[in-house]
Formats: C-alpha cells, structure tokens, sequence
C-alpha cells in the first residue's frame, strides 16, 4: 500500500517528517508503499500536517 502523502500537496518529504516528528526514511517508505502497514498513529500524524483526513491519504 502506498500513500499519497506530501506529493500531492506539493510538501516535501524533509519538511514532511519534520513537521510530523517522523524520521525521513519513514515518510519515504510511506510514499513508496515499502512500509506496508504504517501505524494508525503515524498516518494521523501525517494527515495532520497536511490538513487532511487519514482517508485523504488514500485517495
């Protein structure tokens, strides 16, 4: 599974792990569908930053 996280809105993964307090390695294997099932706390804390909803992520 892979989650459209910071690409669409135009975020950067550096920025995107900084502002989530995630490690940068996470936010890419998030991207690339290498981490197959991140954690529901992880995928909150990205939606968050992004001002979107966990579903969002998804789409």
């Amino acid at each position: 599974m892979s989650v459209n996280c910071g690409l669409k809105k135009g975020v950067l993964q550096d920025r995107l792990s900084k502002d989530a307090e995630l490690a940068l390695n996470t936010v890419v294997k998030i991207e690339t569908g290498e981490s197959p099932k991140p954690t529901v706390e992880t995928l909150e804390k990205i939606a968050k930053v992004l001002g979107v909803s966990v579903a969002e992520l998804f789409k």
